[in-house]
């Protein structure tokens, strides 16, 4: 096994490193083709420069790799792709020899690596019939970050980055497949979106960040214990930060068990003469931005800031406020987006609805609460979310029979399960939850509450006029009540008059603005709070926003992990998931057939928007179908 001799004593390696940062690509190569230096990895070398992994396998299965590539284009976005027996990389640089020109190479036979070697001279006849693949590497942009303040703690620590395995599968080809290896910069909090910007252009490097937060999201339990690289100390308000990896093509060639290949050593890369200048890329729309969507485990999701601004807008338009009856003031800024986003990477969600008011009828529901419900339904299922409805056991039927006909109709494609929770024990609402109860195996990532009676801080349930519905009313809040100590479980109520599960989050608003607010707020708070002026009109803005962020390229190649391709061709199926005047006035014929009747009062039964109030929900609709088809 052949190694390099240590030539320099520290000081002299420390300023050769030094120097090496503001030293030409070709200066850089040839120190290392004769073997005269000593370091741990290129990183921070001539800075400003492009990097390049390097997989060189034999000839037969480099078109293969290349699908394996175009496939999953964050970890391997490919700069080059050599002849057999090439051994130039002439669009990359000038003067160059790859069997030369890594500070350090694995040698892989039948997927086990069995040597580490500091040149391929010895296997230039081997090299005749192979094919070298040159991909891009997140050590190309770490100057970029410097430059706008962002500290690189591995260049700062003068170590390699830290790569880790994930659970994240690549798109697989005909003899490629693994799962997908990151990249982690510790990246202090408020510096976040300045990371993500200077990042998210520079696409041939990995451009933006595949994940930010909690890595066990990842499938990484733990950060000291690297797969490859070294363990780079975070400060304490450090966020940890991933980003896709070229490593990635290392494990694909370990899976192979190719009868011989050549990789770099993680961390050794080849330095190219292409500056770059993938930073001065126009963003147009495109501008990313980060939000704080989960604390245990943390977790942080990255949209475009046009998708912010359109659901915004969508936000002000459920807004309206009919009857002046003080909703507006418990609107808070954003609770849409954050909700959607942290919706949009659940992978199963339950959804709960149900508000008793017709006291004197059977059943006592109103039509506000189940067409949002199966709004929402609808695009999650179209976005392939595991969904299930949670209602009183009295309304199963009902809701079954809803359900039922809306997939008739056309409403919804498949139906939703219904089921009932039942708090028989301290711990039911744990098992529901749970596998087995176990906090470590949830089974739903998102609770959904819309127009579902909230319980109070007394122990009851209340109206708006202040009566007690408790008889009718499931302990359903004790699932939201249990999630908050359940990792991974987020939570979003939504509701129009503060007495709706989830608005414990506002109750201190609803208390002060709303009429009979001291005694009917909901005492039970949801991780998010979306007010509107009709409980629908929150289930349709969820609907159209989910629809947004899964049509922003942003967002959606950070929900993939940026591997395998594009769901953005699914964008049909999305689209005629939407709501709709059509679909509502299906849906609430289908309710008042089952005898389920309106619970809007009188004194709603005027005028929004120069329109009376009966005719406003066909308004905000197309408003918001307007806002996110634009």
């Amino acid at each position: 096994m052949a190694s390099a001799e240590l030539k320099l004593n520290t000081e002299e390696e420390d300023t050769i490193t030094r120097h090496l940062r503001t030293l030409l690509p070709p200066a850089v190569r040839n120190l290392i083709r004769s073997d005269k230096l000593s370091i741990s990895s290129t990183s921070g070398m001539s800075e400003g420069y492009k990097q390049a992994n390097i997989i060189i396998l034999h000839k037969s299965l480099a078109d293969d790799f290349e699908k394996f590539c175009h496939g999953n284009d964050g970890p391997l976005p490919l700069l080059y792709r050599s002849k057999p027996g090439e051994w130039k990389c002439p669009t990359l640089s000038t003067d160059s020899d790859i069997r030369t020109d890594c500070l350090q190479y694995r040698k892989y036979e039948n997927g086990v690596c069995t040597e580490i070697l500091t040149n391929l001279k010895e296997y230039s006849e081997q090299l005749k019939d192979m094919v070298t693949f040159y991909l891009g590497c997140s050590f190309t942009f770490e100057k970029a970050v410097q430059k706008v303040g962002v500290p690189v703690r591995n260049v700062e620590q003068k170590c390699n980055v830290s790569m880790y395995k994930t659970a994240v599968p690549c798109c697989d080809s005909e003899y490629f497949h693994c799962n997908l290896v990151v990249s982690m910069r510790p990246v202090p909090k408020d510096k976040l979106e300045t990371v993500v910007q200077t990042t998210y252009p520079m696409k041939k490097s990995h451009g933006a960040p595949v994940h930010i937060g909690n890595p066990g999201l990842l499938g990484i339990k733990d950060l000291s214990n690297v797969d490859y690289g070294d363990e780079v100390q975070a400060h304490s308000e450090d966020v940890p930060v991933f980003w896709a990896c070229g490593v990635t093509g290392v494990e694909a060639i370990v899976n192979c068990k190719a009868s011989l290949a050549f990789t770099h050593s993680p961390g050794y890369m080849f330095i190219t003469d292409l500056k770059d200048e993938d930073a001065e890329v126009d963003y147009g729309k495109e501008i990313p931005e980060v939000y704080h969507i989960c604390q245990n485990p943390l977790h942080y999701s990255i949209t475009s800031a046009a998708a912010v601004q359109k659901i915004r807008r969508l936000e002000e338009i459920i807004g309206v406020d009919p009857g002046e009856r003080g909703v507006k003031y418990l609107c808070s800024w954003d609770e849409l987006l954050k909700a959607c986003l942290s919706i949009s990477h659940a992978h199963s969600v339950l959804i709960t609805t149900g508000f008793p008011t017709h006291f004197n009828y059977e059943p006592p529901e109103e039509t506000d609460g189940p067409p949002g419900a199966i709004a929402m339904a609808a695009m999650l299922k179209a976005l392939g979310k595991n969904i299930a409805i949670v209602t009183d056991q009295r309304a199963i039927d009902l809701n079954e029979k809803v359900i039922k006909e809306a997939v008739k109709q056309g409403i919804l494609k498949t139906p939703v399960p219904v089921i009932s929770y039942q708090s028989d024990s301290a711990d039911s609402a744990l098992h529901f939850l749970c596998e087995d109860g176990n906090p470590e195996k949830p089974k739903f990532s998102h609770l959904i509450a819309i127009e579902r009676a909230g319980m109070a801080a007394d122990g009851n349930y209340y109206n708006a006029q202040k009566i007690n519905i408790k008889h009718l009313v499931d302990p359903i809040d004790e699932l939201f009540l249990a999630a908050r100590s359940v990792p991974g479980i987020t939570t979003t109520g939504i509701g129009d008059g503060g007495n709706e599960l989830g608005m414990g989050k506002i109750k201190e608003a609803v208390k002060k603005y709303i009429q009979n607010g001291e005694i009917i707020a909901c005492d039970v708070e949801a991780d998010f709070a979306v007010v509107a002026g009709v409980s629908n009109w929150g289930g349709y803005a969820v609907a159209c926003a989910l629809y947004i962020l899964n049509t922003c390229e942003v967002h959606e190649c950070y929900l993939r992990k940026a591997v395998g391709f594009s769901r953005l061709s699914e964008k049909v199926s999305w689209t005629s998931a939407l709501p709709s005047v059509v679909k509502e006035e299906k849906l609430l014929n289908i309710l008042q057939q089952h005898q389920v009747r309106s619970g809007i009062t009188a004194s709603l039964a005027m005028e929004v928007d120069g329109l009376p109030f009966y005719d406003t929900h066909s308004f905000i609709i197309e408003k918001l179908l307007e806002e996110t088809l634009k």
